[in-house]
């Protein structure tokens, strides 16, 4: 009598294989391409830096020049500008901020240029307990000021997600919307330039607002990343060869033998 034995496992075997290797190639797939993308963030970031480092050296711009850029091109990011006007101190709007560890807010203050239009000017960094302009008079300068700083573009819309929405009512903004900066100050129906401008370092009356905030230091991790990416990707590979290799002699189902339980030989 004899016993019919099921050979499953070469067949479970292929297929637990095949199953593995389209896992491996998708991820494979996904390394590489994130490994890509770093490469061309890099290269992006790298050509950033250098248009802002070649900027903010160069000669300060008339407030002509730069809305004939906005206009064309959008493009005011980081240019020196020098103009003159008057501060409207009471319609300040506040940016929460941080400076060198410390929380607090940065001023953005509608300066009333000659013709009579406004731009906000970012006038430097504020502690919590002095974001009431009362507790900084010093620096509410009044008269016709001249103020040297970098062009700006607006945010045009929230950066992220995580941000939580602006707070018009309690004068808090964790995004720079010029448009409802605008409103909320009672300048709705005035002319208000659309970017705004870092002022530079010089001291204010009093200490308050520290000037000088603009951020010029980008950080840029692309390279590390990419070769994060890549070397993940490597490792993968090498996994795949070293399983495939140790499982190299695994056979097909068909050219697997039938293997007898029991002896169908008559005595």
């Amino acid at each position: 009598m004899s016993d019919t034995t099921t050979h499953a496992s070469p067949r479970m075997t292929r297929t637990a294989a095949i199953l593995m290797g389209i896992a491996c190639l998708v991820t494979l797939a996904a390394l590489l391409a994130l490994g890509t993308w770093q490469v061309q963030r890099l290269a992006w970031k790298e050509a950033l830096i250098a248009t802002i480092d070649e900027r903010v050296v160069a000669e300060p711009r008339p407030l002509t020049d730069i809305e004939t850029r906005y206009a064309t091109t959008r493009d005011v990011e980081y240019w020196p500008i020098a103009l003159e006007g008057v501060f409207h101190h009471d319609l300040e709007r506040h940016y929460l901020a941080t400076w060198r560890g410390q929380s607090g807010f940065q001023v953005m203050t509608p300066l009333e240029l000659p013709d009579g239009r406004f731009v906000f000017v970012n006038r430097g960094f504020v502690p919590y307990d002095r974001k009431d302009p009362a507790s900084r008079p010093e620096g509410q300068v009044e008269g016709v000021v001249e103020v040297a700083g970098l062009s700006r573009r607006a945010e045009p819309a929230k950066p992220s997600f995580i941000l939580p929405d602006n707070d018009p009512s309690k004068n808090v903004f964790y995004w720079k919307d010029l448009e409802v900066m605008a409103q909320s100050a009672g300048l709705g129906e005035e002319p208000v330039l659309p970017f705004f401008v870092d002022a530079d370092d010089a001291a204010n009356p009093g200490g308050m607002p520290i000037g000088g905030v603009t951020r010029i230091d980008l950080p840029n991790s692309h390279l590390q990343y990419a070769v994060t990416w890549y070397g993940l990707a490597l490792t993968l590979v090498v996994i795949m060869v070293a399983w495939l290799w140790r499982n190299r002699r695994v056979r097909p189902l068909a050219e697997t033998p039938p293997t007898a339980s029991g002896d169908n030989s008559s005595a």
